[in-house]
């Protein structure tokens, strides 16, 4: 069975967010995006992030919003194509206003760096050559 997945992020500001993901080269489907809640197209057909404005998110649950300024209650990771496909996005998630709050990491056959959005959401961004990937013991 194939499924899809939809994460949904609470927002402060849905224009500035919007503003942001598109600069970074995400679209929104407009059949799901109005005032208060986008859908940004990660991998058509099954990656969606839902960015929520935080009164409309705060409607799915009795639970506090996680405040990120001092809290972390997700780590979202995509994969890049390359070493240069991280860079480049976290180049442009900086460029959009970003942060970084980490340094990049090389571990030989994985490079990963991040960014935090303007919400304080981090996605951390993943190149693996499993080539040159350490093998497991099943493997050996």
């Amino acid at each position: 069975m194939s499924q899809q997945i939809f994460i949904n992020l609470p927002i402060k500001n849905m224009e500035r967010s919007k503003a942001f993901f598109g600069a970074l080269g995400y679209s929104f489907n407009p059949q799901f995006t109005n005032e208060q809640g986008a859908c940004m197209v990660v991998q058509e057909g099954s990656i969606y992030v839902m960015l929520l404005v935080e009164s409309f998110f705060q409607t799915f649950t009795k639970k506090s919003i996680a405040d990120t300024s001092k809290t972390t209650e997700v780590l979202l990771c995509l994969s890049c194509e390359s070493r240069a496909g991280v860079d480049e996005m976290v180049r442009k998630a900086l460029a959009a206003g970003g942060k970084a709050p980490n340094a990049p990491q090389d571990h030989g056959f994985m490079y990963a760096h991040g960014f935090e959005d303007l919400d304080g959401h981090i996605w951390e961004l993943a190149y693996m050559d499993m080539s040159a990937a350490p093998a497991t013991p099943q493997q050996a």
